[in-house]
């Protein structure tokens, strides 16, 4: 695992952009995993603004999501769906019949997902962590065998993501489905990004703490080419 702590959110954006801008431009039909939350936004945002100034293109790119909530229509203004077309898919030449996200709430829907997974290969996956060390919704104590899954989320967890429902946790879903932990380690390179002190704690126990399914993150020790850029406040406990 290689960690470059950066200056500000900015900066981790823009050097982020680099290592997804080489993929894409070295291989113009890559397979990009791709996260939401607030964490990846400044990437997309590079990855649009480079776009629209006509040094890349998206358009043979095909896109995995890693999750989505269970329970609310895919046009539900805080879907990962809608997230995915408002922060990216909407603002670059990407098919749209080459992006796909998981969806639904059965054993068939994670079965199904997983198979459309195990025909390609992950070029490069982006990450965020959540303050309890969740990749994906994988949450603390997800096997490390997991494939996608259906998953309760975790107190914590519908807190954080209370912010986007008017602060009211009555209204975050309260299961998810997303890749499992062994499909998000069969990607080729995983590109994690995390900002602000309330990631400090998961970011030095995802790096120099045990590897153990009560710290998710803490497996990406192991993959072969993993890169993390977090800005000094989410580095000041390393």
């Amino acid at each position: 695992m290689k960690i470059i702590v950066c200056k500000d959110s900015n900066e981790v954006a823009k050097k982020a952009y680099e290592v997804m801008k080489d993929v894409v431009v070295n291989k113009p039909n890559a397979v990009l995993g791709l996260a939401t939350g607030s964490s990846p936004i400044g990437l997309y945002n590079e990855m649009i603004a480079d776009y629209k100034a006509g040094n890349v293109s998206y358009k043979d790119v095909s896109s995995f999501n890693l999750d989505e909530y269970v329970g609310i229509p895919k046009d539900h203004p805080e879907s990962y769906e809608t997230f995915m077309h408002k922060q990216l898919f909407d603002h670059i030449d990407i098919n749209p019949a080459n992006t796909h996200l998981p969806y639904g709430d059965t054993q068939a829907d994670c079965d199904a997902y997983e198979k459309a997974m195990s025909d390609v290969s992950v070029d490069i996956q982006v990450l965020g962590i959540g303050r309890n060390g969740h990749i994906g919704f994988n949450e603390p104590g997800t096997s490390f065998d997991s494939l996608t899954h259906i998953v309760d989320l975790q107190e914590k967890t519908i807190e954080d993501n209370a912010r986007f429902f008017d602060g009211n946790m009555d209204l975050v879903p309260k299961k998810a489905i997303t890749m499992g932990i062994a499909t998000i380690m069969k990607a080729k390179k995983i590109l994690l990004v995390a900002t602000g002190e309330g990631k400090a704690d998961a970011v030095a126990a995802m790096k120099n703490g045990p590897i153990t399914e009560d710290m998710p993150a803490s497996i990406l020790q192991k993959h072969d080419d993993c890169v993390v850029f977090v800005d000094e406040a989410a580095a000041s406990k390393l």
